[in-house]
């Protein structure tokens, strides 16, 4: 019996590992992510069953309102914090189980960070070859490969002839391509930049930005970009917004060329049904309809019409 018992635990096992993962092959994975944080006597839900994926090599933004949970997310992708429930994956690394050893190797050799704050980024004691260096240094790198690789990207930034000042001789947004190669020195599978912008003016902001796409496209290092600033999201191909704790909505960018051979840049809007069918309506076709607590559902062959709960079902104009 115990044979018999033996073989069935192993067919629900092999069965269990043949179902497709959520998510396949994207780089990372938030499956239903649920984070609490308990405030005295009060549990806060910062997030509560958010999905997403990005695939390897997006360079994507995240954007949000204040408290929507977009930085709550992303303390738990950097490692920062841990998720209370759910499923969060980066590059192979399960967030909610990893152990402390775990945790210093994904930080030091997967991620890389820019953060808003210039003065967060860098070292102030130390120069801009030698912050580029820091990273590789702890990682055990050879100090030939290091200063050149770290001169490589003063390069890649624009900032080769400025790699002996320090910090404090270089401008905000000179400070910032340095925390970006500082950042991609280990070649990390993603980085997280947490409104990196935000210090600094519009024509500083488009040029950190074009810093990051050039980064993306010659290191191959997926980019994900938090910030609350919604004209960010026009520098990226797919911008995913945070509402309560769920992302909302995504817009894709891409371009085409026209007939008179232009390129034109065409952005789509759409809203995200996360796995258990949730949808969230934007707030302005809610008020549009005065929809509140129960609304009336029909389907057709290819659409879903949505009417105020006790209005009587109209036609639609598409037919």
């Amino acid at each position: 019996m115990s044979e018999i018992r033996d073989f069935r635990q192993l067919e629900h096992e092999a069965s269990v590992a043949e179902k497709p993962r959520f998510g396949g092959d994207a780089l990372i994975v938030c499956d239903n992510l649920v984070k609490i944080y308990k405030i005295a006597e009060l549990e806060v839900v910062a997030l509560q069953g958010l999905d997403l994926l990005v695939d390897e090599g997006e360079f994507i933004a995240i954007v949000g309102a204040s408290g929507s949970g977009k930085s709550t997310l992303l303390n738990i992708l950097g490692g920062l914090d841990a998720p209370s429930a759910g499923e969060a994956t980066v590059a192979g690394f399960e967030l909610l189980n990893m152990t402390a050893s775990q945790r210093t190797v994904y930080r030091r050799q997967m991620i890389g960070f820019v953060w808003q704050q210039t003065a967060k980024n860098l070292l102030p004691y130390l120069t801009a070859l030698e912050n580029v260096m820091m990273p590789m240094t702890l990682d055990g790198a050879a100090g030939r490969y290091r200063k050149e690789r770290a001169h490589e990207l003063l390069e890649q930034v624009g900032l080769g002839h400025r790699a002996d000042h320090l910090p404090s001789a270089l401008s905000g947004g000179e400070q910032q391509r340095v925390a970006i190669a500082t950042a991609v020195a280990n070649r990390p599978r993603v980085v997280f930049a947490d409104e990196p912008t935000g210090e600094l003016d519009t024509a500083t902001s488009s040029e950190i930005f074009e810093v990051l796409r050039n980064m993306n496209e010659s290191e191959g290092v997926t980019i994900v970009v938090v910030t609350h600033d919604p004209l960010v999201a026009e520098h990226v191909n797919r911008t995913v917004a945070i509402r309560d704790g769920r992302t909302s909505s995504e817009v894709l960018r891409r371009t085409e060329v026209d007939e008179a051979g232009e390129h034109r840049t065409i952005a789509e809007e759409f809203a995200v049904l996360d796995r258990v069918g949730r949808l969230q309506l934007p707030y302005e076709y809610v008020d549009a309809l005065e929809l509140e607590r129960r609304v009336r559902l029909t389907l057709d062959s290819d659409h879903i019409n949505v009417w105020p709960d006790g209005e009587t079902e109209k036609e639609t104009d598409n037919e």
